[in-house]
């Protein structure tokens, strides 16, 4: 990955999408930030240093959106890096959740991944890359997590197919946070005993950072040896088991 250039973020308004979108401009990249809150995306883009960045809206479970953001951020012919940070979670046990609820998560953080690998890989310019991001999820269980995990999950595997594919035109990675705690994962930190249990399960004993998951991203669009890799960033986590969401929520609410 080049200093110059433009570079798409998905999900890039809050969070760690904003994060990354900001360490991306402030190395020298054109960034468009892209998000399902149109308003939210172009008030951040106005903050990233540097010039040319714009905020647009998508909305990842609607392939035509997906392909009209890729095609205007590629209009220069220099797209080189593009971001999907786009995610969505719920909490309930796989024989009481609503359908629907299912396909809600697993229409943004999987088929919603798809649509964003699918017109990206048209789209990045020869030597670019592309980087997803998973989950702790991806590779560990939690009870009443089914439609999450499964979509991380196979988000992991279909990074690796894609880098396969898309070799060696465009490297394809993942990162896969532990516990960052972010606009997504402010509810659950609200509930009695669920932050404590999460970092009483993380080795380093504490929670990541946005800023240390964007320059893990930013690592995996540099490398340019690297494609394929589904990068644990957990503290450990991925060592220990996973923190009792579902028991916690259950103590708390009935």
């Amino acid at each position: 990955m080049s200093a110059t250039g433009t570079a798409l973020v998905i999900g890039g308004a809050s969070g760690i999408g904003a994060a990354t979108a900001c360490a991306l401009a402030d190395a020298g990249h054109r960034v468009t930030v892209a998000d399902l809150d149109g308003p939210a995306a172009v008030a951040l883009a106005g903050t990233l240093s540097g010039d040319g960045h714009e905020g647009v809206r998508v909305d990842v479970t609607d392939e035509a959106s997906v392909a009209a953001v890729v095609e205007a951020a590629a209009a220069d012919g220099d797209l080189r890096a593009v971001v999907n940070s786009a995610g969505s979670s719920t909490l309930g046990l796989l024989t009481e959740i609503d359908e629907a609820e299912f396909r809600r998560v697993t229409d943004v953080c999987l088929h919603g991944a798809f649509l964003v690998l699918k017109h990206a890989g048209r789209h990045v310019a020869d030597g670019g890359a592309i980087t997803s991001l998973t989950s702790l999820n991806a590779r560990q269980v939690g009870v009443g997590f089914g439609p999450y995990c499964a979509a991380k999950a196979g988000l992991a595997m279909l990074t690796q197919v894609a880098a396969l594919e898309m070799a060696p035109r465009i490297r394809v990675n993942a990162v896969s946070p532990g516990l960052v705690e972010t606009p997504l994962t402010a509810p659950a930190m609200d509930i009695p005993g669920v932050r404590d249990d999460y970092v009483a399960q993380t080795p380093l004993g504490r929670p990541g950072t946005v800023e240390e998951i964007a320059d893990a991203v930013l690592f995996t669009l540099r490398s340019a040896w690297l494609t394929g890799e589904v990068l644990d960033l957990n503290g450990g986590a991925h060592l220990m088991r996973y923190p009792d969401v579902h028991g916690h929520v259950l103590r708390a609410f009935g």
